[in-house]
């Protein structure tokens, strides 16, 4: 049996949650190897909808062990909020069912505030971050004067580690004519929240080696997208830690052969939030019904998403930098009733015909997407739990789909419900 790694193939907001849960039942870890809490997740179990944003999608299922590897940026009062929510919603948290990475950075108000400093500016430094401190808080971790989790267990050490922090913090503060941080407000911040986090913490490589070794079933969880990663994404318009699959090995503490099925997840059209390039980018009645059949807006800011085309020439990119083996396809019911159906096959670049994205910013920007036209399907795919349930025009357009991404779909998912999917492949099976 395969450990699976889940990640999106495209921007972010490609419908991980469901799959992640869907998933999980066959799962005995589910693994965050990445990102921070400006990931947001949405599962509908039953008449039960939960909001995550940074616990693993794995942690509203009875037995099943979450954890938090020390790939990702932690802001303890955001888990703490979070564990709350849960609990209010009839969802225990403890040890038995979460850990943290003792490694793990932490997110901090000194992060956000510089995050939300640097959006407001002049628009050669906008991003189109969420402004929760992820990207300030993996500078802090890459220029080694972060402060990790376990330093929260030796109060005594922390106001050396603050001084360090702040000795770069506050030069950057006197830049922007901003007065310096107080040390004992960092101190006091972390000190009482504390409690809160610590009895979560362990030290995961060592538990996740133990897990493996007994033949356990490990899920690991992605934030964000492929596209939006530091190396292989839209840089610079990008998340700030690596989203591709091999980051599951780095971001967990498992070496690489723990490692086996590589899941891309992929909406039947495409999505983007925030800044940067998008080739097939609709600014139509057309874009603007996806959105709204989509219910496109982010979960962890409400902020509305651009919407487009499928760019098979975006997720075949994807397959190849991130391995992927098959893909969840998502959202085929929004594409229900348009007459005419359009795929981006590749692109026009300053006269020359290519089938790959560039990675210059300069020429990602002049991309002129290149089409295919598929007819559409009047009847519904919404709901639908086998090849049979669907219309012949959405059998091709998968099959479609396929031939040009270079993968096969391994999922089909057909509504937010979990049980409106239809399995051609186990991942889990390798």
């Amino acid at each position: 049996m395969a450990n699976v790694v889940v990640v999106g193939a495209q921007w972010g907001d490609e419908g991980k949650g469901k799959i992640v849960d869907w998933l999980s039942e066959q799962a005995d870890v589910v693994v965050r190897f990445q990102g921070g809490h400006n990931a947001g997740h949405t599962l509908v179990i039953g008449d039960m909808v939960y909001k995550l944003s940074l616990l693993p999608s794995g942690v509203v299922r009875p037995n099943k062990l979450s954890v938090i590897g020390n790939g990702v940026v932690l802001d303890p009062h955001a888990l703490a909020s979070e564990v709350d929510q849960l609990a209010s919603q009839g969802v225990a948290i403890s040890r038995d069912n979460l850990r943290v990475a003792e490694n793990a950075t932490l997110i901090l108000s000194i992060h956000r505030e510089l995050d939300a400093l640097r959006e407001s500016g002049s628009a050669g430094t906008k991003i189109g971050t969420t402004k929760r401190g992820i990207g300030p808080a993996y500078e802090d971790k890459a220029g080694r004067r972060a402060i990790r989790l376990m330093d929260l267990a030796d109060l005594p050490s922390l106001p050396e580690k603050i001084e360090r922090l702040l000795t770069h913090h506050n030069a950057l503060r006197r830049g922007f004519g901003l007065p310096e941080f107080d040390p004992q407000t960092i101190y006091d911040e972390l000190s009482s929240v504390a409690p809160k986090v610590l009895p979560y913490m362990d030290a995961v490589w060592r538990l996740l080696d133990g897990e493996r070794r007994a033949g356990k079933r490990i899920l690991f969880e992605g934030a964000q997208g492929a596209l939006l990663d530091v190396d292989h994404g839209t840089y610079p318009f990008v998340t700030s830690s690596n989203t591709v699959a091999g980051q599951a090995a780095t971001g967990s503490g498992l070496g690489p052969g723990a490692v086996g099925y590589v899941l891309g997840i992929a909406k039947a059209y495409t999505t983007r939030v925030g800044e940067g390039p998008f080739p097939t980018e609709l600014f139509d009645a057309v874009g603007e019904l996806l959105g709204q059949k989509g219910k496109e807006f982010g979960v962890v800011t409400g902020r509305k998403r651009r919407c487009g085309w499928f760019d098979a020439t975006l997720v075949r990119q994807t397959v190849s930098t991130s391995g992927i083996d098959g893909i969840a396809l998502t959202k085929l019911d929004i594409l229900d009733g348009f007459e005419t159906i359009k795929i981006g096959v590749g692109y026009m670049l300053d006269g020359e015909k290519i089938d790959y994205f560039p990675a210059s910013q300069g020429a990602q920007a002049r991309v002129e997407p290149i089409y295919e036209e598929m007819e559409g399907w009047t009847g519904s795919t919404a709901g639908a739990r086998s090849w049979a349930d669907l219309p012949a025009q959405a059998i091709k357009y998968v099959r479609r789909i396929e031939e040009l991404i270079g993968a096969p779909v391994a999922v089909l998912s057909t509504s937010p419900q979990r049980d409106d999917t239809i399995l051609m492949k186990n991942p889990f099976e390798g």
